[in-house]
């Protein structure tokens, strides 16, 4: 398999296409601090996505991605079943967080900034995520992959995720602040 970087001095324009996210070789991921000491890290099983990629012209790029709530995990099925609770992403009236992007701008060789609109629990805020460019590969099946990482801190209670417990010292059981992270494989479509 071989692995390279889009070359700066030519662009991206040989990457022009669509592609679809591979989510067994992909992550939609978040950090959150517990009890005020410790990272909680988690993630979603279900999810899928596409990108269209403007090698050419990188603000005419776009992504979608729709994430199903119920399959949240962090290791720890107690505390898996109240994330999916009313307290947090109430799953059962709210069973998808999707991302669908608003712009595209590239920020440095292999840098860009994506703006969209991220719906969580119903609520839909604009968010700027800053992606890097990881790489391009053509994999043993002859598919076509690109790859990016990004991530963005949001405030929880921005999309109405407020549940909280006080702690006996002072402080609150579970961060408002929560890092996104995301890990995308996508393989360009024939």
């Amino acid at each position: 398999m071989s692995t390279e970087h889009a070359d700066a001095s030519t662009g991206y324009a040989d990457l022009t296409g669509d592609y679809t996210i591979d989510p067994a070789h992909s992550r939609m991921g978040f950090v959150a601090r517990h009890a005020m000491v410790a990272k909680v890290r988690g993630g979603f099983d279900e999810f899928e996505g596409t990108l269209h990629v403007d090698g050419g012209q990188p603000e005419n790029s776009s992504g979608r991605v729709t994430i199903q709530a119920k399959t949240i995990d962090t290791r720890n099925s107690q505390r898996d079943d109240h994330l999916r609770s009313n307290d947090f992403l109430d799953m059962d009236n709210h069973p998808e967080i999707t991302f669908v992007s608003t712009a595209v701008k590239q920020t440095g060789e292999a840098d860009f900034e994506v703006t969209g609109d991220l719906t969580i629990r119903g609520v839909t805020k604009s968010v700027a995520i800053a992606f890097e460019f990881t790489g391009t590969a053509v994999d043993p099946f002859g598919n076509t992959r690109v790859g990016l990482e990004g991530s963005v801190v949001l405030n929880r209670k921005d999309f109405g995720v407020s549940w909280n417990a006080a702690l006996e010292g002072g402080g609150v059981l579970v961060s408002e602040k929560v890092t996104l992270e995301i890990e995308v494989s996508a393989i360009k479509n024939a």
